[in-house]
């Protein structure tokens, strides 16, 4: 695995990302990761060292993550749907496998409906969809709290983990990122991540590519019942739920999901060959 820089476009800076896998060969397919808010594409590691044995993985830094660059500040979903076009341009990936967590499923999911034909098949990880109107409220003004520079990184991590000895593990490595992140790129990503979940909702219906929908049966904002509509809204959608566990399952349940992913990675793209 190499970590990577890239310059992009204005004004969209450097991303940088991770890279794993048969990337200059022509033949290994090409699947890229988003991470979530206050994560960084380590947090991709056990689909990276999985996947790379058969495909070109591509784990990114979100803007104002890792190593890439913030966007402006205030951004909303849609600078993330123009980031993410310019990141494949760049990386010159006509057609990908895209997989996103929270925030990166976000974005996944806006740019599966905007951009069907970069997209082969799109899995969303601890999606949210559609919020109620209480969890609206919530989540939008955390996301103005954290606008004023207030980060509180205990209160995510008590949401995301329970009390086992993987969690608690992997809770250890996700303290780790928050507490390196970027505040002004959290803020943004945040308020995006507030305001976003219905803005691409209607267009579900038109993905025509495979979609998974994967939670944890104890995530209490990224809730079953927001996978299972996902997957209910998109012709060729599948949900899956995993028991026992919350937010950060590709960590904390990494076998599990690595097996969902697989499947997921040999559905084919086309509608014409779906049954």
């Amino acid at each position: 695995m190499t970590s990577t820089t890239l310059q992009l476009s204005e004004p969209f800076g450097q991303i940088a990302y991770r890279e794993a896998g048969l990337s200059h060969s022509g033949k290994a397919a090409p699947v890229v990761l988003i991470h979530g808010v206050g994560m960084q594409s380590a947090a991709w590691g056990p689909q990276i060292e999985a996947f790379s044995k058969t495909h070109h993985v591509i784990a990114l830094d979100m803007p104002g993550h890792g190593g890439s660059d913030r966007i402006p500040s205030g951004s909303d979903l849609p600078v993330f749907l123009d980031w993410l076009l310019a990141v494949l341009d760049a990386l010159k990936l006509e057609r990908v496998s895209l997989a996103g967590h929270s925030m990166g499923a976000l974005i996944a999911g806006g740019f599966a409906v905007c951009h069907p034909e970069r997209v082969a098949r799109v899995a969303l990880l601890n999606g949210v969809f559609c919020r109620d109107e209480a969890a609206s409220r919530s989540v939008v003004a955390r996301a103005e709290l954290i606008g004023t520079g207030s980060f509180d990184l205990e209160t995510p991590l008590r949401r995301w983990f329970g009390d086992t000895p993987i969690e608690q593990a992997a809770r250890d490595e996700v303290a780790n990122w928050l507490s390196e992140v970027n505040i002004d790129g959290y803020a943004t990503a945040y308020g995006a991540f507030a305001r976003g979940d219905a803005l691409y909702s209607d267009g579900f219906s038109k993905i025509r590519c495979p979609l998974l929908a994967l939670t944890g049966d104890d995530d209490p904002n990224s809730t079953p019942a927001m996978s299972q509509a996902m997957a209910d809204a998109a012709p060729y959608g599948r949900a899956i739920i995993i028991e026992d566990h919350r937010h950060m399952v590709n960590m904390t349940a990494p076998n599990v999901v690595n097996a969902a992913l697989t499947d997921w990675l040999h559905t084919p793209s086309e509608q014409g060959e779906l049954t």
